[in-house]
């Protein structure tokens, strides 16, 4: 398990990232990309712990949804199975195991402000967070073929999901994006990435 690790994790952040699946007896499981999800974890009815992992995610951001859905097994484990999922329980237990991790050795000193400001609050999912999502997709590998909302322009026609989107307006923080096959409208995350028509 920890040879495979050094694939998917920044090199400083493999030792501690095997401790803590060791000490919190997790099977983890790399899978092919999901549309959806980064990662999830599942109490099987055996007692097990299982955590899913996309095989398509930077190192970073391999090492941020990991300590994520530990982050769920160790809150349900010492506050119960009745709190929520993403609530104060789970945020708290999140930023104690990310602290370790928020260190130059680990991540790129260009990103370190972001990620240490994300993680004064963080959220369910790391894509909500704008600059956070932008800061960790600098380290993807490129897809020419797609673009970010916020990089297109009001009017400019995009694919996302199989489905034609115009964008319409920018709101605060999001952009209004309109179906052109059934009319609705969308908001859409400004680091929603798309494929431009």
């Amino acid at each position: 398990m920890k040879t495979v690790l050094h694939k998917y994790l920044p090199e400083r952040a493999v030792d501690p990232v095997f401790e803590l699946i060791k000490t919190n007896n997790v099977y983890l499981k790399i899978v092919n990309q999901r549309q959806t999800k980064h990662g999830d974890y599942r109490k099987l009815p055996t007692g097990e712990h299982v955590i899913t992992i996309n095989n398509s995610l930077n190192k970073y951001r391999f090492l941020v949804t990991l300590v994520h859905e530990i982050a769920h097994l160790v809150a349900f484990a010492k506050y119960g199975r009745m709190i929520k999922p993403h609530g104060k329980e789970w945020k708290y237990t999140f930023q104690q195991l990310m602290v370790p991790f928020i260190r130059p050795e680990v991540f790129p000193a260009t990103i370190l402000p972001v990620i240490a400001n994300h993680f004064r609050n963080p959220t369910a999912s790391s894509d909500t967070d704008t600059q956070f999502s932008l800061a960790l997709k600098q380290y993807d590998v490129i897809d020419n073929s797609k673009k970010y909302v916020y990089q297109l322009l009001p009017g400019a026609t995009f694919l996302f999901k199989k489905r034609v989107f115009k964008i319409v307006s920018k709101k605060i923080k999001r952009y209004v994006c309109v179906e052109i096959k059934t009319g609705k409208e969308y908001l859409f995350q400004p680091n929603a990435e798309v494929e431009v028509i």
